[in-house]
């Protein structure tokens, strides 16, 4: 197998946050294409089209108007984002100018490196190929099945295996400089697949890595939508508890209609912070509604807050622990 059985959360060589923050320019901006998706899985909120359509969201695709703009903005910071995300709520290759993205941000000079997260059901070679020469530095592929029927099941969604296979394949040959990692939950398939699974993609990817279900969406009981019964983290390491989000310090997130949410898992638009149709994502990253919210972890009080109070992201996700340091940054944030 030519894949490493790694997951695709990055630790190597990782910045301490707690040396770093407040930080002038975010690490990680994550930006949504397109807020639907094609897919109906039961252990993500955007896979149920009832639950969105009563939070009021706005469903559809980024225009590439505003995608510029907030782009452009970019200049703004006094140094390069580490990583555009091209990914949040949905499915970013329903967005047909997909690889416009990419190019538009690899052009600017203000991103190091433009990733995506994809369920595959569109990567055909006629879609992925623009995207490959457009600079994708890396695609996460998110595998729900080793067969028809198994897609069908889990994501209410018919698909040809064979060719999904196909199309990966033919990615993994005319990738470039792309890393492509290939992930599967382990709820979805036999633990007698396991073998099938890295047999059937080991050799189409950098990375391969079996995952398992997290109760990571605010306000979202996967087990209870799954069946499920949730024992270890994301990548199958031991739950740990963590009180202070750490990803507000380093991240946030523009959702399709330019609303800012400080939180890439804020699926029912709770924790807008800013809208850059208005105001620069320079002044939103330093504002006083992300600032504010900044404070109310390093205070211990992020219960205060629903979206923040029930997020198993941080007990799940292997998150950076600030917890020791929460004193001494609210030194730091003296201008609050």
């Amino acid at each position: 197998m030519k894949a490493a059985i790694k997951p695709r959360i990055d630790l190597d060589q990782r910045t301490p946050l707690h040396d770093v923050i407040p930080l002038e320019t975010p690490f990680v901006v994550f930006v949504d294409p397109a807020t639907a998706c094609n897919f109906c899985c039961p252990f993500c909120p955007t896979g149920d089209r009832e639950l969105i359509g009563e939070t009021g969201r706005f469903q559809g695709l980024m225009p590439l108007t505003l995608y510029r703009k907030l782009i452009d903005d970019l200049t703004e910071f006094p140094s390069q984002i580490k990583v555009l995300r091209l990914y949040k709520d949905g499915e970013p290759l329903l967005n047909k100018h997909f690889a416009e993205m990419v190019s538009y941000a690899k052009a600017s000079r203000h991103v190091r490196l433009v990733d995506t997260t994809t369920n595959a059901s569109l990567l055909t070679p006629e879609r992925i190929r623009p995207i490959i020469a457009a600079g994708l530095d890396r695609i996460n592929i998110s595998i729900n099945g080793l067969n028809d029927e198994q897609y069908r099941r889990f994501t209410g969604f018919d698909i040809d295996f064979s060719r999904l296979v196909d199309n990966i394949r033919w990615l993994y040959r005319n990738k470039s400089q792309c890393e492509i990692v290939i992930k599967i939950p382990s709820e979805l398939i036999e633990p007698s697949q396991h073998q099938q699974f890295y047999d059937i993609f080991g050799d189409y990817c950098d990375r391969i890595f079996i995952e398992n279900f997290a109760p990571c969406w605010p306000e979202f009981d996967v087990e209870a939508r799954t069946g499920a019964t949730i024992t270890q983290g994301i990548y199958q390491q031991l739950v740990q508890p963590t009180e202070t989000c750490p990803y507000i310090f380093y991240s946030f997130s523009v959702n399709v209609d330019g609303k800012v949410s400080a939180c890439f898992l804020d699926w029912s638009r709770k924790l807008i912070v800013g809208d850059v149709r208005k105001d620069s994502l320079r002044s939103i990253w330093n504002g006083v509604q992300l600032n504010s919210l900044r404070r109310l972890h390093l205070e211990g009080r992020r219960s205060e807050r629903s979206m923040c109070s029930d997020c198993g992201q941080l007990t799940h996700g292997m998150p950076d622990n600030i917890d020791a340091y929460c004193a001494d940054l609210l030194k730091r944030f003296d201008f609050l």
